[in-house]
C-alpha cells in the first residue's frame, strides 16, 4: 500500500465508516462532560470533600469563567448566535438536503456543542443570579454535568443510528 493510499484511507470523507470520526466523538463528549463551565470536574469533588483552599480555588475558577462567558455574551452574543445559526444551517442543508456525508458528520458533532453551550450559559447565569456559594455552587455544577452527560448519551445514540443507516445505505444494494 502506498503512502497516498494510506493517507486517503485515513482521511476518508465517508465519515461514518471512519474510525477517527468515532474516536473524535468519544473524546469530544468525554471532554465536555469533564470540564463543566471550564472547570475540571475533579475540582468539584475535591472542594466538596476537603473544603479550604480547594473550595476557594474552585470558587475563583468558576467566578472567572462565569464572568468571562457573560462578558462574551453581552459584548458579542448576538453576532456569535448569528454566526452559529448560519454555520449550522449551512451544514444541515449540505448534509441532509444535498446528501454530503462529511457535512452530516460535522453537523452531528457541532449541533450538540451548541446545546452544551446553552446549558453552560444557563448554569452560569443561574450561578451569577443566585450568587451561588458552597453547596449551592456544587449542586449547580453537578446538575449541569448530569444534563450534559444525558445530552451526550442521546447525541451519541442518534449519531450511531444515523451512521449505521448511512453505512448500510451506501453499500452495493443501497446506493
Amino acid at each position: 500500500m502506498s503512502l497516498f493510499e494510506t493517507l486517503s484511507e485515513m482521511i476518508d470523507l465517508r465519515s461514518f465508516s471512519n474510525l477517527w470520526y468515532w474516536i473524535a466523538l468519544a473524546v469530544l463528549w468525554s471532554t465536555l462532560s469533564h470540564r463543566i463551565l471550564g472547570v475540571p470536574f475533579d475540582m468539584v469533588a475535591r472542594a466538596r470533600k476537603y473544603g479550604g483552599q480547594s473550595a476557594q480555588d474552585l470558587h475563583d475558577l468558576v467566578r472567572i469563567n462565569v464572568n468571562r462567558m457573560m462578558f462574551v455574551v453581552h459584548s458579542a452574543g448576538v453576532w456569535l448566535l448569528g454566526l452559529a445559526c448560519f454555520v449550522l444551517s449551512v451544514l444541515a442543508t449540505l448534509g441532509f438536503v444535498l446528501g454530503v456525508e462529511i457535512a452530516q458528520a460535522v453537523f452531528l458533532l457541532v449541533f450538540p456543542l451548541s446545546l452544551v453551550v446553552l446549558v453552560n450559559l444557563r448554569t452560569a447565569q443561574k450561578i451569577l443570579q443566585n450568587e451561588a456559594q458552597e453547596e449551592e455552587l456544587y449542586k449547580a455544577i453537578i446538575t449541569c454535568r448530569l444534563v450534559i452527560q444525558l445530552l451526550g448519551m442521546v447525541c451519541i445514540f442518534v449519531t450511531a443510528l444515523w451512521g449505521m443507516y448511512q453505512n448500510l445505505n451506501i453499500g452495493p444494494l443501497g446506493g
